[in-house]
């Protein structure tokens, strides 16, 4: 029997290559990730662990080598993983002096983060820390208005600008609206079906899943 206070862990992985220009933009994925994830209040320093880790390879393994940032999300705790080839190089604390230009990467992720630690997979490292976070609850029915917000913001990152969470529209407005989610959903199954998952499946478990949660909080949004 599946455990109900089970929370299932969430993956995010994306390849690059050590270079101080690929810092910004590896920041900003980061950024919309955890907001995806709902995880603002961590977003500042989860994007700065990021900087520190990947400055961290370039330092001590060598500028463009490949590597992996991978966030995993599991119930209350976000971790942050850089993997490169080299096993040699490990990360160690450095107490820095005041007049030293480096050195203090590692020590402020240990400040910043729960815990930090390096793995040794067989084939390079993995450097990674740990960030404690509110819980995301996926084992609970959403509350009306934090399911309204989520929408809202999927809808306006596709153009549709007239909705508002708790705004009234016209009836033109609630066509285009219903549009927009149209486009949404088949633009999700058709993203599903390309990575290989079943879109009809998970399609007929979204609606299982709404009709239980709208039957559970008992409101019609």
């Amino acid at each position: 029997m599946e455990d109900p206070l089970f929370v299932p862990s969430m993956t995010w992985v994306r390849s690059f290559l050590a270079r101080a220009q690929e810092v910004a933009p590896l920041r900003s994925l980061v950024a919309t990730q955890v907001a995806q994830w709902g995880l603002l209040e961590v977003s500042d320093i989860a994007q700065l662990c990021v900087s520190e880790l990947v400055a961290n390879v370039i330092t001590h393994v060598g500028e463009a080598t490949p590597a992996t940032l991978t966030l995993t999300l599991s119930g209350t705790r976000l971790r942050i993983a850089v993997q490169d080839p080299d096993a040699r190089a490990l990360p160690t604390l450095v107490h820095a002096q005041g007049d030293d230009e480096g050195g203090r990467g590692m020590a402020l992720v240990s400040a910043l983060a729960s815990r930090w630690g390096v793995d040794l997979p067989g084939s390079g490292k993995v450097t990674w820390c740990e960030l404690a976070v509110s819980s995301i609850g996926l084992g609970n029915a959403p509350s009306s208005a934090g399911c309204r917000a989520r929408v809202a913001r999927v809808l306006t990152a596709y153009n549709d600008e007239s909705l508002l969470v708790g705004a009234k529209q016209s009836r033109l407005e609630m066509a285009a609206t219903e549009v927009t989610a149209v486009h949404v959903i088949s633009d999700l199954l058709h993203w599903l079906r390309a990575h290989g998952h079943d879109a009809d499946d998970i399609l007929d478990r979204a609606q299982t899943c709404f009709e239980a949660e709208a039957g559970a909080v008992g409101h019609p949004w």
